[in-house]
């Protein structure tokens, strides 16, 4: 499922390119790219979970969190995300490329990916595809681009 939305992210959002309106048109792109019927229907509707989640009557605890809400990562989240991926969100979140709000976000859709294991790539690709919805993140957006794609520089010794 992940591949279909890293698919779908670079060929249509991310690239600014026209996404198709109907959902079946979608549907037969996808099926024209390799993908299978029931992976294209888990990634439509983990998308659609992450624009339901901008309604705040669905999920009022996105509006309820402190600022500065400390987060407490349970055992199943600890076995997915590492020891690097938790210390990234945390940092992402310390320099203000995320809020509480929309980490809770990521680690919604980082558990609906329903994978053992996350990547550091995979999350900060989905970190971007949560910024990419909220609306008036794209400042945010444009911060986490820099940390996927600018490369660091080499050290001269």
């Amino acid at each position: 499922m992940f591949d279909i939305l890293m698919y779908l992210f670079e060929n249509y959002i991310h690239s600014e390119a026209e996404v198709f309106v109907e959902h079946n048109e979608l549907t037969d792109e996808l099926l024209r790219a390799g993908f299978n019927k029931p992976e294209i229907y888990k990634a439509l509707d983990w998308l659609e979970q992450l624009a339901d989640l901008q309604h705040s009557d669905e999920y009022p605890y996105l509006n309820r969190l402190p600022q500065h809400a400390i987060r407490i990562f349970t055992d199943s989240e600890c076995q997915m995300l590492s020891v690097e991926c938790r210390g990234f969100l945390m940092f992402v979140e310390q320099v203000g490329v995320i809020n509480s709000a929309t980490r809770e976000m990521v680690m919604d859709r980082l558990c609906a990916l329903d994978k053992p294991y996350i990547s550091l790539d995979d999350l900060k690709w989905v970190v971007l595809m949560v910024l990419f919805n909220v609306p008036g993140s794209e400042q945010a957006y444009a911060q986490m681009e820099e940390l996927i794609f600018d490369e660091p520089a080499e050290v001269l010794h």
